[in-house]
């Protein structure tokens, strides 16, 4: 069918628009105003990141003092820096590829199997948990976005061992200081009770003190009786 002046007018408008918005994109990539871009394909919209915009934060990735880790849905390590493969005494090429689970102690592989299961929920969590080689991380979760392979997840792991044995040093010496109160407590009720003893005791002394005094009271008067009588006897004779 031919088209119409009007239809082609219509047409050359949205061309024009089109023009408008790639020469803006190009203009902000030129400028680094961006550091990615959205691209539409047959598997949805895929994001390409500008290699000029992507090495500063690579860069920034391999040199902080925190360990930087993405991990797929089922917890398999996908990318960590160098820091990460540190913590763990690990080479990095043998982290990458493995369970981060498998770093962790049995007893705290529950509660991070857990917290990647809230992924769905879009729920940033924080977790403390004891690796095999006795140091403790505290993990920040943080969810991607969809456009950034949303299945997966980064986290920070932050070495918070000097932390966590002052803990327990604190912890052991409140459990020394508990000990130490019980058996103040302890002693404290068997000399209350040693007293309440000793006052009964002392009742008893002084009641049979009292006792002991009628009873010398008595012997000396009669003593002087007999005495008062042994005179009268010596005067009469």
């Amino acid at each position: 069918m031919t088209r119409t002046k009007e239809q082609l007018i219509i047409e050359n408008e949205e061309l024009k628009f089109r023009l408008g918005e790639t020469e803006e994109a190009l203009a902000a990539i030129r400028s680094g105003e961006v550091d990615a871009i959205i691209v539409p394909g047959r598997k949805g919209e895929q994001v390409y990141s500008i290699s000029s915009a992507e090495t500063p934060y690579r860069t920034f990735i391999e040199e902080m003092d925190e360990g930087a880790v993405t991990l797929s849905e089922k917890g398999l390590v996908i990318f960590c820096n160098q820091k990460f493969a540190e913590m763990v005494k690990e080479p990095i090429e043998r982290v990458i590829g493995s369970y981060f689970k498998h770093f962790i102690v049995p007893n705290d592989r529950p509660a991070f199997d857990k917290l990647l299961t809230r992924k769905a929920q879009n729920i940033n969590n924080i977790l403390t948990i004891s690796l095999v080689n006795s140091l403790y991380l505290k993990l920040s979760f943080h969810i991607l976005p969809a456009y950034l392979q949303g299945d997966n997840c980064i986290l920070v792991a932050t070495d918070v061992t000097e932390i966590k044995r002052e803990e327990e040093k604190l912890r052991e010496l409140s459990l020394l200081l508990e000990q130490k109160l019980e058996v103040i407590q302890q002693l404290r009720m068997q000399l209350i009770e040693k007293k309440i003893d000793t006052d009964v005791e002392i009742k008893k002394l002084k009641s049979k003190n009292a006792k002991l005094v009628k009873e010398i009271a008595k012997q000396k008067q009669a003593e002087a009786d007999l005495k008062l009588k042994l005179k009268q006897k010596k005067k009469t004779l």
